[in-house]
């Protein structure tokens, strides 16, 4: 169901409502999930398999179901009460909700700590307003975790975190971004204005968005380090396909050796990084290693394997021109790869 509609997708620029329906069937929006509210029960490592799977057939599908399941469902896991899990999280097992993060603006990115986007308290609630960008799952998502300023200090300390449904009177999606790969996942600016929710949507205390983001990203990390297995895996079997269709000589037979070997570097440093998460070990270095490494090695491993497919691999609409394009973002988002050799340094020096 997934893998025959990639090229289509890609090509349409669609979201593959069909990949979905189908990743829902089989459980796979709630692989993180306790059983007792509805999901699989799985742990990070299975997670990251799982999503792996999945980018080797279609990249844009991947994202998605990586993205409702890491930051836009776990923080609820780790940081809710009881009330908010039993209301959200059955609901995004089954897939009738599809979640997304709200956390880059317009003017903070990597530097999410100086984001702009208030919540003031009115009444029983919060009254949200600001613009978001670049948020995955944009306009199908049905639950946004949000994040905001409640408090002075302009810093991490000011910074709370809130459902908040997509019905919300005040929340609108803004505009949809054309990027250059991933096509059938939506991306694009999320803007509320005076959005009112509850206190009881607010996700932990106020003052603790910036920690409940941070520790999203980091199992996060390991999701995308899953997508660019996947990417960089399926590049490597198709190269290998192809070189064995039309013969081949010393230097393509090293590059295919060279990739496989990195390759599977990355996915140890991956599967370690996800076994630590499952464990409840630290692991923000061994994530930030493997987000950083793995989505190198897809993003060189798709060039690589397109320059041995030669003009074929460069059309449009070709496998190993669709790699290099889907490749390219997991170097940026989910913190851009300069960012991680920022933590890991940090980890290196402070830990």
């Amino acid at each position: 169901m997934v893998q025959p509609l990639a090229a289509e997708i890609d090509r349409d620029h669609r979201f593959p409502q069909e990949a979905i329906e189908a990743a829902t069937e089989s459980g796979l929006m709630g692989v993180l999930i306790p059983r007792e509210y509805g999901g699989a029960g799985l742990d990070a490592l299975a997670f990251a398999i799982c999503i792996e799977e999945l980018a080797q057939a279609c990249a844009s599908t991947a994202v998605i179901v990586d993205v409702h399941t890491s930051v836009g469902t776990e923080p609820i896991l780790l940081f809710g009460d009881e009330e908010q899990k039993r209301r959200w999280l059955p609901l995004l097992a089954s897939g009738r909700l599809l979640g997304a993060f709200a956390l880059s603006e317009p003017a903070s990115g990597s530097d999410a700590a100086s984001l702009k986007t208030t919540a003031r308290r009115g009444g029983d609630g919060y009254v949200l307003n600001g613009t978001k960008v670049f948020i995955t799952n944009i306009g199908h998502a049905g639950l946004y975790v949000v994040f905001a300023r409640t408090g002075p200090d302009e810093r991490a300390a000011g910074v709370s975190a809130f459902l908040v449904p997509a019905d919300t009177p005040g929340l609108r999606v803004g505009q949809i971004f054309h990027k250059m790969g991933l096509h059938g996942s939506p991306t694009g600016e999320l803007v509320l204005e005076d959005a009112r929710v509850p206190a009881a949507n607010r996700l932990g205390g106020e003052g603790e968005g910036f920690t409940i983001a941070m520790r999203a990203l980091d199992s996060g990390r390991i999701g995308i380090s899953g997508q660019a297995l996947g990417i960089a895996q399926a590049a490597v079997d198709e190269a290998r396909a192809l070189m064995r269709e039309r013969g081949h000589g010393q230097g393509d037979d090293f590059s295919l050796a060279d990739m496989a070997a990195r390759v599977e570097s990355a996915r140890l440093l991956a599967y370690h990084a996800a076994w630590l998460c499952g464990r409840g070990r630290r692991f923000t270095c061994e994530a930030s290693m493997s987000k950083l490494h793995a989505t190198d090695t897809a993003m060189q491993v798709a060039l690589d394997t397109l320059q041995i497919a030669g003009d074929d691999g460069a059309a449009a609409g070709s496998p190993f021109e669709r790699h290099v394009r889907d490749a390219k973002a997991l170097q940026i988002y989910e913190g851009s790869n300069q960012v991680q050799r920022v933590v890991i340094a940090r980890e290196l020096l402070l830990g």
